[in-house]
């Protein structure tokens, strides 16, 4: 059936300059955008139901390209350690907790809240080695109607025993999960045909697994054609670390790839803070993506990611909130730290422009989406991923629709969205316990 949104459509079809529709249309059929246009005569759908969203803003839903469901607990707590011994001391025991499905429940019923607040509605997400509770992290987001590619992590070295899990019982357990939520069919069809919610190998990192378990994660891959998500080179001490242990690869990114973990099926890479010379090179031929967490970066000391250069090198970028090493689960946030990392960049070496509004819309937005298909634009054949923005309270007639849009990513919060879309169905708010 379709549909007619009326609002004033902004989005990001290029990298360096907005599309803007005053009072514009867009048609949407069976969740999948049929055209963007100033009138309704020009999309030929005279007979479609309309509807009219008045003054309010139509733009394209957030996508969050690196997020750790489990650790919504944790958000806040523990922000002046470094990366690995926050590891140590904070995540590990949080995650361990999930090996209680009735725990898991609660707390991802919370995380899911919360992104739906901030009109996330597609999301790359870490669960942990607990089958059982990364099922139910799937279910919800199916019953939500919102996107997600989710992992059971892999680990089983540098770990406490709660989280270690054997190269058999990992794969016996990620084998249940593709067959439940990704047959080969489904994942293949593409665009509409796609399931929302999918599996997605999830190696923690280098130093969490075996060569045999990232041998088995690279096997998986290849044989059900799943993505793959990881980090790299988020830490210097992190670097170090693998080079001790994979001292046959080039580079952390060549330690993925040896293991058929780097670009051979869809793969997106976390952070990416020191990554240059022949890591960058590996990533630009694989064409794997980066996940830009600036507010984990600052929190734990990580540094400030090239994402200027990354840009210019024709990388794909997505931003992540990666809580809990990052605070906040709201994506508009991460365009605003993003733009002001570029920033410090910038004053460190000026031929390294600041982002702009509409190159952090695209990448947050089209580039991200891109991970999951057609995603993150108003295009014809793009899902219609949207949230519905009433700024009236931020006096909107006091400004351009730009300066609109600009002022909500900067001071406005979930109270200004007020409807959210994920693939054309309305996406209604998730039941907590």
């Amino acid at each position: 059936m379709k549909k007619v949104y009326k609002a004033h459509i902004l989005f990001t079809k290029e990298k360096d300059h907005f599309e803007v529709f005053e009072n514009g249309y867009v048609a949407v059929e069976d969740g999948i955008v049929i055209g963007v246009a100033n009138s309704l005569k020009d999309l030929d759908c005279e007979d479609a139901e309309v509807v009219d969203f008045g003054n309010k803003l139509l733009i394209p839903a957030m996508n969050d390209m690196h997020v750790h469901a489990p650790q919504v607990h944790n958000q806040g707590v523990a922000m002046d350690l470094e990366l690995l011994p926050w590891l140590q001391n904070y995540t590990f025991p949080e995650e361990s907790k999930y090996a209680d499905v009735h725990y898991a429940e609660r707390m991802y019923r919370r995380f899911l809240h919360t992104q739906w607040l901030f009109g996330t509605m597609r999301s790359v997400v870490f669960g942990t080695i607990h089958t059982e509770s990364t099922r139910i992290l799937m279910k919800l987001y199916q019953e939500a109607g919102m996107g997600a590619m989710v992992g059971k992590v892999a680990m089983n070295r540098n770990c406490p025993d709660t989280l270690n899990e054997g190269v058999e019982a990992y794969t016996e357990g990620m084998e249940s999960l593709i067959k439940e939520f990704a047959p080969l069919a489904s994942w293949r069809g593409g665009g509409g045909e796609a399931s929302l919610v999918r599996p997605i190998i999830t190696p923690r990192f280098v130093p969490s697994c075996t060569p045999e378990l990232l041998k088995a994660c690279g096997e998986l891959a290849a044989k059900y054609q799943l993505p793959v998500q990881s980090h790299l080179s988020e830490n210097t001490s992190e670097i170090a670390w693998v080079a001790e242990l994979e001292k046959e690869s080039t580079s952390y990114g060549d330690a993925y790839n040896r293991y058929g973990l780097f670009g051979q099926t869809p793969t997106i890479m976390a952070h990416c803070v020191w990554t240059n010379g022949s890591e960058l090179e590996l990533m630009k031929q694989n064409g794997v993506m980066v996940a830009h967490c600036p507010t984990s970066n600052f929190n734990l000391s990580s540094g400030l990611a090239p994402i200027r250069t990354f840009l210019d090198e024709g990388l794909p970028i997505g931003l992540g909130s990666d809580i809990s090493g990052g605070h906040d689960l709201n994506m508009f946030r991460m365009l605003v730290y993003a733009i002001q990392v570029s920033k410090m960049h910038y004053q460190i070496d000026k031929s390294k422009a600041f982002l702009t509004l509409p190159e952090i819309f695209w990448i947050a937005t089209k580039s991200a989406g891109s991970f999951f298909g057609k995603v993150g634009s108003f295009e014809p054949g793009y899902e219609f991923d949207a949230l519905v923005i009433d700024d009236e309270v931020l006096h909107p007639d006091e400004y351009s629709l730009l300066h609109r849009l600009e002022r909500f990513i900067y001071v406005g919060d979930d109270r200004q969205i007020v409807q959210r879309f994920c693939r054309g169905q309305e996406v209604q708010e998730p039941e907590m316990i």
